[in-house]
């Protein structure tokens, strides 16, 4: 504790507060015991500061007051308090003495509301917490009510993950990518819905067994207490082994899992116990779930907004731009839900591409598109790719919903808008020069320029990408190995400027349909976002 006090300095300042230092504990934190003051009197604690204060200290009862038990808000089961998230606050590390006098007067302010049941309603926002034993792996969400697919992961210890899914083969796959264990097994699960937020059962907690289980229900929603006996019994129907029982709440889905083969009844009760006095005996286990679906990944990072789900996208070129905003549009949603992205390029990826292009090694002297398509499937398996590896001009794409030129090639572009721009949004990718600058045009509205139009527009001098004009340099020797040079990076901020401006068109949003992002820091933009008017008797988009 260098950085502006030093231990004897906190010691001395936790002394006049009551704390005795105790030396270190097995983490080498500095360990106190001593009092926590709160209306209803004095509590002892255990307190570990970070001698270097990168993290909170920790604030721990020696005793939990029968008063919070068996559960309390913010009271975790060994006594710690909860009085701070650590992703909430900036730690001052040159205040420590400080900031662990200001989080131990936060903590007894936790514990003082606590004791007078001020906090009471934090229970439903912590549910989880306290919920928690083991996880279950989820591969779906928004369940219809009754029997799902589901199965066990086995370790070979012999302990059992459920996971629960929409499709089996989907969710094998997508487990056998993350490294899961091999050996599975089919078992029994349900879907139960509730209209009550769960909260912990003052009073008896957690449940262990069936009984306790039901008791809690019962409290919270009765009919869905009702729906869980009546799925619990035709699971042991079908199984005397396990089941999964998985409870889909407003603000939650949560689970259990019940252990047919595990009784608390003694082995010459169980053998004559039948209907619920057996059932209610059988023990379960907590399960908190994991989503591992596709469609969470992609809308985890953007609540509120639309995915590319459901939607029909086609990427021409797959090469330095087009790889990485493949990529950035399966995260997106693209190609889930029924959607599908198509990808068209006839290019092979050779060893020289690879320095800027979102495949590998691995992948050389494949179809770009095939590439893409291999690799796409198997980092997000349940992903719909189709890859085309023919000449644009010859390709089948059917009626896309947005159909995204990201060659960087102008005459090409000129013929997509020629083609197409009648029947489908048409979004352009390119980089300009040797990685001075990205551009991006969206070509939707009757009235809006298309990309011949802008190319027009730069004959003229009009819409410039930056002042003074752009370079124009390539490398390399002859006249077939002569390339633009520009780093992978100028090609990752392209074609996230693409991915912004086709999750702007999905949501609707009235952006520019012109972009322009300035890479090189000795050149200035010359135009700024805005909205070129088409030409008039454009030969590309005005037939």
């Amino acid at each position: 504790m260098h950085m502006g006090a030093s231990v004897p300095d906190l010691v001395a300042a936790l002394e006049t507060r009551g704390f005795k230092h105790l030396g270190r504990d097995a983490r080498r934190w500095l360990s106190f015991e001593g009092p926590l003051n709160t209306s209803a009197g004095q509590l002892a604690c255990d307190l570990s500061v970070d001698p270097n204060f990168f993290e909170l200290p920790i604030v721990k009862l020696k005793e939990i007051p029968a008063s919070l038990r068996p559960i309390a808000p913010h009271i975790g089961g060994t006594g710690g308090i909860c009085y701070l998230a650590a992703n909430t606050v900036v730690i001052d590390i040159f205040d420590p003495l400080g900031q662990t006098l200001r989080c131990l007067k936060e903590a007894e302010h936790v514990l003082d509301n606590v004791l007078k049941n001020e906090m009471v309603e934090d229970l439903a926002e912590e549910f989880l917490v306290h919920w928690f034993s083991r996880y279950c792996y989820v591969d779906g969400a928004d369940f219809q009510p009754g029997a799902v697919p589901a199965f066990c992961l086995i370790s070979r210890q012999g302990t059992r993950i459920p996971v629960v899914t929409e499709d089996l083969v989907r969710a094998s796959k997508r487990l056998d990518t993350i490294g899961a264990v091999t050996d599975r097994e089919q078992i029994p699960a349900f879907v139960v819905n509730t209209t009550a937020i769960p909260r912990p059962l003052l009073g008896h907690w957690p449940p262990e067994i069936v009984a306790d289980l039901l008791s809690w229900q019962r409290a919270l929603d009765a009919r869905c207490a009702k729906k869980i006996q009546q799925r619990l019994t035709e699971a042991y129907q079908q199984s005397k082994k396990d089941a999964v029982i998985f409870i889909q709440s407003p603000q939650m889905s949560y689970g259990f899992h019940v252990h047919f083969d595990d009784s608390v009844l003694p082995e010459a009760k169980r053998r004559d116990a039948r209907g619920t006095e057996l059932l209610y005996s059988f023990r379960i286990t907590r399960l908190a779930a994991v989503r591992i679906d596709a469609s969470y990944i992609a809308q985890r990072n953007t609540p509120g907004q639309k995915m590319l789900a459901g939607k029909n996208i086609v990427i021409v070129g797959c090469g330095t731009i087009g790889g990485y905003l493949a990529d950035l549009l399966v995260k997106a949603g693209a190609g889930l839900r029924g959607g599908q992205l198509t990808l068209v390029d006839f290019e092979m990826l050779l060893p020289q591409n690879i320095g800027r292009h979102r495949l590998g090694l691995p992948y050389a002297f494949f179809s770009k598109a095939e590439g893409m398509k291999i690799m796409l499937e198997s980092e997000s398996p349940g992903v719909e790719v189709r890859a085309l590896s023919v000449d644009a001009r010859h390709a089948h794409i059917g009626k896309p919903d947005i159909l995204i030129d990201a060659t960087g090639e102008e005459a090409l572009g000129h013929w997509l808008t020629a083609n197409y721009v009648a029947t489908m949004p048409i979004l352009s990718v390119w980089i300009e020069g040797p990685g001075t600058a990205v551009r991006a045009l969206l070509k939707e509205s009757p009235d809006g320029a298309c990309y011949r139009c802008l190319s027009t527009y730069q004959q003229l001098g009009e819409f410039p990408t930056v002042k003074g004009g752009v370079p124009y340099i390539m490398a390399g020797h002859g006249c077939e190995g002569l390339y633009v040079p520009f780093p992978s990076t100028v090609s990752v901020q392209a074609a996230a400027l693409g991915a912004d401006m086709v999750a702007a068109w999905v949501n609707r949003r009235n952006e520019a349909t012109l972009k322009t992002r300035v890479i090189d820091p000795s050149f200035e933009i010359a135009t700024a976002d805005c909205n070129p008017p088409k030409i008039k008797d454009c030969p590309a988009c005005s037939s």
